[in-house]
C-alpha cells in the first residue's frame, strides 16, 4: 500500500492562503519520501504567525501553490489516498489553492487521523498532540513537515494494529 501523509499552515482564514507544506509518502509500511515547502500565498495578511511562526518575509521569496504543484503531484503518483489530521481542514485548502491556480486534477481520498485514533484506540480528546502522546511519537506542532510525519506514523500504527481504508 502506498499513501501519503500532509499538512498544510495557512497564513490566514482565506483556505487558499498554504504557506507551509509537508507531506510524506508511505509505502509498505516505511516512509519512502518527504518533502516541506514555504509557500508564497496569494495574500501578504498574516493572522496565524503565533500558531506557527511564519511571516510575509518568511515566504516572499517562496513558491506559490500553482509553481509548487507539478513536484508534489509527482510524489503523489501512486498513492491509494491523503491522510490529514482533521482532514477536511488540510482537503479545503487543497481544493482552494488548486482552485485560486487553476488546476483541474482529480482530487484525492483523504483519511482523516482524527477518526482513525478514535476507533482504533478511542482516544478522547483526539488532537494531534493528544494522539501523538499516546502513541509515542515525536511532535513538533504547527510544524507542516513534523505534523505530516506524524499523521504518517499514526497511520502505519493504525494499520499494524489492523485498520484498513475504506
Amino acid at each position: 500500500m502506498r499513501y501519503a501523509a500532509i499538512d498544510f499552515e495557512t497564513a490566514n482564514y482565506d483556505a487558499d492562503s498554504a504557506c507551509a507544506v509537508g507531506l510524506v509518502v508511505v509505502e509498505n509500511g516505511q516512509i519512502v519520501d518527504r518533502a516541506c515547502h514555504l509557500i508564497r500565498p496569494p495574500s501578504r495578511d498574516f493572522t496565524f504567525t503565533h500558531i506557527h511562526g511564519l511571516t510575509w518575509n518568511d515566504v516572499r521569496e517562496a513558491r506559490s501553490f500553482g509553481e509548487l504543484w507539478p513536484e508534489l503531484r509527482e510524489l503523489l503518483r501512486g498513492t491509494q489516498f491523503l491522510a490529514a489530521h482533521n482532514a477536511p481542514f488540510d482537503r479545503n485548502v487543497l481544493a482552494a489553492c488548486c482552485n485560486t491556480w487553476q488546476i483541474f486534477d482529480n482530487p484525492p481520498t483523504f483519511q482523516c487521523t482524527v477518526q482513525v485514533a478514535r476507533r482504533v484506540w478511542r482516544i478522547f480528546p483526539t488532537k494531534l498532540p493528544n494522539v501523538c502522546q499516546h502513541l509515542g511519537i515525536e511532535l513538533r506542532h504547527h510544524q507542516a513537515d513534523s505534523d505530516a510525519e506524524a499523521c504518517a506514523r499514526i497511520m502505519m500504527a493504525a494499520i499494524e494494529a489492523g485498520w484498513s481504508p475504506p
